[in-house]
């Protein structure tokens, strides 16, 4: 009997252990000198910026509106195709998402009708690189600069991710937020990031994750509205073990995603192009500079198939998949908040409907991946 295959695993090892072990033992579990040094290494790894760690990437996106100053009555530009929290972030403080459709190919935010949907109600825009492939920041931040108006990314599954002038995620001088979900290129069990270019930005997140208190924390004094968004030294410790060998985690999570592209391919799947494909799709390849970063392996099945029949054929030979991701819009609160009945954004929903994610996680085998894509042709009825 074959082992199960899930849909992903964090990888974890001796240093993660010896790490939480340190902390352990010196009764420091919060806010301590491993939360500072998780921050620290991770603006030094990223290249610059003043790294603030939070209990969560919602946590990061929720102070990231703030720091932007986003709020009621404010219209802010963000993808349909995402995971909620990228615009859940603004309801928090009552600004309304405002929706475009995606680009066929990369998956991304289009800048095109983002341009055309700025107006005077327009406070900001929020891309999401979403599936772990850089949006195009160059097109939004001059879109932003010519409305004057702000940029907040929404790098959560991007991490490790290059845009298409050269530049990591989260070095374009905007606040970016990052996560560290389980599932994620690089893990503390639960965590995020805020990378803010601005030192006085950082220290207000910082006083507001930790319920407005004064950032000496000499006195318990609140000067201002803050939340319980701390991230434990526990955490911290998890996240400086795994960013020291985060390269290599990038690289082997490549190989896995070569070796899924290379096998698929032999099922006749193609990679996405700007006409629609009705066959088996893959996920766009880098373009020029830009560089994925590795998080999730989606695909898009062949128009028409019955995506709930393909995942519990799948789930029969003991592999995990899922049904990823849904359209915001399209999710209860937003249909009966905003009126949203679908054919709003076509290219998002054609995606959403036909998407499927297989596992992926870094310490997957070839005979994992091999195993993964013979099941989905068999279930797909393709053979190589």
């Amino acid at each position: 009997m074959n082992e199960p295959i899930p849909l992903a695993r964090p990888e974890l090892g001796p240093r993660e252990e010896e790490l939480l072990l340190e902390v352990v033992r010196s009764g420091s579990l919060s806010l301590g000198p491993k939360l500072k040094q998780f921050e620290t290494d991770f603006s030094d790894w990223l290249g610059g910026g003043y790294a603030v760690a939070v209990s969560s990437g919602t946590a990061a996106l929720h102070l990231g509106v703030r720091a932007m100053g986003w709020g009621e009555g404010d219209e802010v530009i963000s993808s349909p195709l995402s995971f909620v929290a990228s615009t859940n972030c603004l309801l928090y403080e009552g600004a309304k998402p405002v929706f475009c459709d995606i680009d066929p190919v990369t998956l991304n935010l289009d800048p095109e009708p983002v341009a055309e949907a700025a107006g005077e109600s327009t406070a900001g825009i929020l891309p999401v690189h979403i599936f772990g492939y850089p949006a195009d920041l160059p097109a939004f931040s001059k879109i932003a600069s010519e409305h004057g108006i702000g940029l907040l990314e929404d790098a959560c599954q991007a991490l490790g991710a290059v845009d298409r002038v050269g530049r990591k995620v989260g070095t374009a001088g905007n606040i970016a937020t990052f996560a560290f979900y389980a599932n994620k290129q690089m893990t503390t069990g639960e965590g995020g990031m805020l990378v803010t270019p601005d030192r006085d930005v950082a220290e207000n997140v910082r006083s507001e994750r930790n319920q407005g208190r004064a950032p000496d924390m000499e006195q318990v004094e609140h000067d201002r509205l803050g939340f319980n968004y701390r991230l434990s030294d526990l955490h911290a410790a998890i996240g400086i073990a795994q960013l020291e060998r985060f390269g290599e985690m990038l690289n082997a999570r490549e190989d896995v995603a070569a070796h899924y592209r290379e096998r698929l391919t032999q099922l006749g799947a193609e990679p996405a192009g700007e006409q629609d494909n009705d066959d088996l799709v893959l996920p766009c390849e880098n373009q020029g500079d830009e560089r994925r970063s590795w998080f999730v392996f989606v695909v898009q099945l062949p128009a028409g198939t019955d995506r709930d029949a393909v995942i519990s054929s799948l789930a029969s030979s003991g592999i995990a998949s899922k049904a990823y991701l849904p359209c915001i819009h399209l999710l209860p609160p937003y249909r009966e908040r905003f009126g949203y009945t679908g054919g709003e954004f076509p290219v998002a929903e054609r995606v959403a409907e036909r998407s499927l994610a297989l596992p992926f996680f870094t310490s997957m085998t070839e005979g994992q991946v091999d195993r993964v894509c013979t099941a989905l042709g068999e279930a797909l009825g393709i053979q190589p």
